[in-house]
């Protein structure tokens, strides 16, 4: 009996790990330790070797005002993603031919042939069309925090913001490389000055399943062949 009860428990587990809303959930939980805020490191305390000026991890200079440039700043990034696409082609076709051989009209042949029983003829049209078009606009602010500082003045940037609406949660998520001499001196930089950017704006809850197939019409729209 206690051999069946493990059983069924680790059958239920298995079961479980498997389930689509156990995976999405563990990836949920990977992106959150991804795009949570930088940990900054507590400072060692400076050696002492008789120089007045002493370099520190925070060091800015003056003339950097408070523009963000060490780990763990903060920058606002400003979405103004707008993209369209529009394609169309179109294709037209038209060939046509035809053949006849007059019969013999004297002799023995010409009883078995009419004027019009060698005859041939063809025609062929094609009509082809096709448009797509496709626009997206994603609009509005996140800020989030500088990850990493390279030597040649580029950050490394990442964060996340989560709205909990009374209808469901929405998840902006942002990634990718910013130049310091594109931060404004309010430490603003437009989405379009962000390089290798990966925005992801997603939601969960009563209105994102509703707008979702159900798992057999997924299945049945997999396998049609319509």
């Amino acid at each position: 009996m206690r051999a069946l009860s493990t059983s069924l428990v680790a059958l239920a587990m298995v079961s479980m790990a498997a389930s689509p809303a156990f995976a999405a959930k563990k990836k949920r939980e990977v992106e959150r330790e991804y795009y949570a805020p930088t940990v900054i490191a507590q400072p060692q305390a400076p050696q002492a070797n008789g120089s007045i000026f002493q370099v520190s991890t925070g060091y800015t200079p003056l003339t950097s005002g408070a523009r963000a440039g060490n780990v763990g700043d903060i920058i606002t990034i400003v979405l103004v993603e707008r993209t369209q696409a529009t394609k169309s082609n179109s294709a037209d076709t038209n060939r046509s031919g035809s053949i006849g051989l007059n019969p013999p009209t004297t002799g023995p042949l010409s009883k078995l042939f009419s004027s019009s029983d060698i005859a041939m003829g063809g025609n062929n049209t094609f009509t082809g069309k096709g448009a797509a078009t496709q626009s997206n606009a994603l609009n509005g602010e996140i800020t989030v925090t500088v990850a990493a500082a390279y030597p040649n003045g580029t950050m490394l940037v990442k964060g996340e913001k989560a709205l909990t609406l009374n209808r469901g949660d929405e998840f902006i998520q942002i990634s990718g490389l910013v130049r310091q001499a594109d931060i404004g001196p309010d430490n603003r930089i437009l989405s379009t000055r962000v390089a290798d950017a990966k925005i992801i704006y997603t939601g969960k809850g009563e209105i994102a399943r509703a707008s979702r197939q159900g798992w057999l019409q997924r299945f049945f729209s997999m396998i049609s062949p319509f």
